[in-house]
């Protein structure tokens, strides 16, 4: 038999070794149910502190720039990572019902920790003695859409201005500026407009409403500046052309000049790319005889790029060239095929294209046909980016510059900014209840009138009854009095009565303008029950061991130096 020599047989086994997968670390019952508990605890303590008008901030080392200063429960419960990897498990599925309450609805996300981990604690309790998990889950979901019913018919809607100015205020953690900061950009372009956020350049916060199509490509060469204030390109009444391809030769582009040229307009070129013969033209006879022309790339790549551009064409009238549905080539232009602004600007990294001069119905049916792919689109990203074509199209862009004294100061600010303006988002969406905690604690009655199937599925809907009063309590404990006499107040009176923190007293909470957005509470209860309700039911948690270092290489080789010892013979 065939046989490897040892030195080779001893190497195939080493090379085994190094390539065998990780072990697994198993654990099962109340032992791994305790620790992912911990893990719970731990993330869910730091983002509580941040709830309510009297909620603490929270630091972040972070990996590069200073230390990050938050009150935003989602940003606390990313920066949590815990070295045990089963207390992490526990914390991270928390941090997953925090993202999940932030992407669907915006805020909302220290409210769904805490009332997560009332769950999830109450939960692992409640099966420790005896509980079916999956009934006690069954009672948890029976219970949560009781509420939600519940949550409806308390909601009522957004319609005034100083409403939007209300929520946003709240979100914002009291600051009113940032409501009606907020409440302002709505008004100017509308529920459904883009508003985005961006950091200033000056201590105070200001608000930019951009009208017609701005995008973020520049001139191409800053020879075609026209004008000493600013080094910017400044047209009134020019045309503009449009083309999907590249331009490098010149001769394509002539017919369009001399168009512009026999009309006394200025051309702005907007194109994938101008280049070589074109670029180098077009340069020097803008320097020679003063050609009122100047040359910018079509913003975005591939389909959005297309897409844009036809955006572009529409709102001001003219075609888009090289697109596969027009067959007119460059050298066939003509003064229908431009398009004309009233006014457009320039720099070195924006250009605005101001009072389009596209037909009313043209623009219209553009609108509607973007409103089309935004509801039939499932991803958020496309979402948004339609959502801004929507904007320059319709109504223009509102941008907050969220101003301050360092970088630290102003991404605190803007945390506070973001979270307020999708809680205003929400809010005009669904409506809005009592705020607080007060709407969660109204909900309670609607309880009493469920049948559970078992006593197990009873237990579920008890564990959500006691669940729903955390989140007034977290507010009053970070306020500094006592939760539960607060809690017991609250549930105490009647309709929109309800605890305000910040002044330490009992009011109409509708009527002194703290309300929370029907949708945001909605989500946060959802995500919180339908993660934490399944957080309950795991029996055995599988995670990988570390990977050990392999040990140094043995010395046996060198036993044979040992016959030096016969240098002692050396007579040294």
């Amino acid at each position: 038999m065939f046989r490897l020599p040892t030195i080779m047989r001893s190497a195939a086994l080493r090379q085994i070794s190094s390539t065998r997968g990780y072990a697994k670390d198993v654990r099962f019952g109340p032992e791994v149910r305790a620790l992912m508990l911990q893990g719970v605890d731990i993330l869910a303590d730091a983002v509580a502190v941040t709830m309510g008008p009297k909620g603490r901030n929270v630091i972040l080392e972070q990996s590069w720039g200073s230390p990050k200063i938050t009150k935003d429960g989602v940003t606390v419960a990313k920066g949590v990572e815990l070295k045990d990897k089963f207390q992490n498990i526990g914390a991270r599925l928390v941090q997953d019902v925090a993202n999940n309450t932030n992407e669907e609805a915006g805020d909302g996300t220290t409210t769904a920790t805490v009332l997560a981990r009332a769950i999830a604690k109450e939960g692992f309790e409640k099966i420790s003695t005896g509980a079916n998990p999956i009934e006690v889950r069954k009672g948890v979901m029976l219970a949560v859409d009781a509420i939600i019913e519940h949550l409806k018919s308390l909601s009522r809607p957004v319609t005034t201005p100083e409403e939007i100015a209300q929520v946003a205020t709240i979100s914002a953690n009291g600051d009113r500026k940032i409501g009606d900061l907020i409440s302002n950009a709505m008004k100017k372009v509308g529920k459904e407009g883009v508003i985005t956020v961006k950091d200033g350049k000056t201590l105070n916060d200001e608000l930019e409403v951009i009208e017609g199509m701005k995008f973020d490509r520049g001139y191409i060469s800053p020879y075609f500046i026209n004008t000493s204030k600013g080094a910017k390109v400044e047209f009134q009444d020019c045309l503009v052309l449009f083309s999907e391809k590249k331009i490098s030769s010149i001769q394509s582009i002539i017919p369009a000049l001399e168009l512009a040229n026999t009309l006394r307009k200025p051309l702005v070129i907007v194109a994938e790319d101008v280049d070589g013969e074109a670029l180098s033209t077009l340069v020097v006879n803008r320097l020679k005889i003063g050609l009122q022309v100047a040359a910018v790339k079509a913003p975005g790549f591939g389909d959005n790029r297309k897409a844009t551009l036809q955006d572009m064409a529409v709102s001001t009238g003219g075609i888009v060239f090289g697109d596969e549905g027009n067959p007119v080539k460059l050298e066939d232009v003509t003064k229908e095929d431009l398009g004309v602004v009233g006014e457009c600007i320039i720099t070195k990294d924006d250009t605005l294209l101001l009072k389009g001069k596209g037909k009313k119905a043209d623009i219209d049916r553009r609108a509607e046909q973007i409103r089309d792919q935004i509801a039939n689109t499932t991803s958020e990203y496309e979402k948004e980016k339609l959502q801004e074509r929507l904007a320059r199209l319709a109504s223009g862009v509102a941008v907050l510059r969220v101003g301050g004294s360092s970088e630290v100061e102003v991404n605190e600010k803007k945390d506070r900014v973001n979270d307020a303006l999708c809680a205003t988002r929400a809010a005009v969406e669904e409506g809005i209840v009592p705020g607080g905690g007060t709407a969660l604690l109204r909900c309670i009655a609607s309880l009493d009138s469920l049948s559970p199937s078992n006593n197990d599925q009873k237990t579920g809907v008890n564990i959500v009854r006691k669940a729903l009063r955390q989140p007034c309590m977290q507010i009053a404990l970070n306020a500094g009095v006592e939760a539960s006499v607060i809690v017991s107040k609250v549930e105490e009176g009647k309709g929109d009565m309800g605890y305000d923190a910040l002044n330490n007293e009992f009011v109409n909470m509708i009527e002194k303008g703290i309300i929370d957005p029907t949708k945001v509470v909605r989500t946060a209860l959802t995500d919180a029950a339908g993660v934490a309700s399944l957080l309950t039911t795991a029996e055995a948690v599988v995670t990988e061991l570390p990977k050990e270092d392999s040990p140094a290489p043995g010395m046996g080789g060198m036993g044979g130096m040992g016959g030096m010892g016969g240098m002692g013979g050396m007579g040294m």
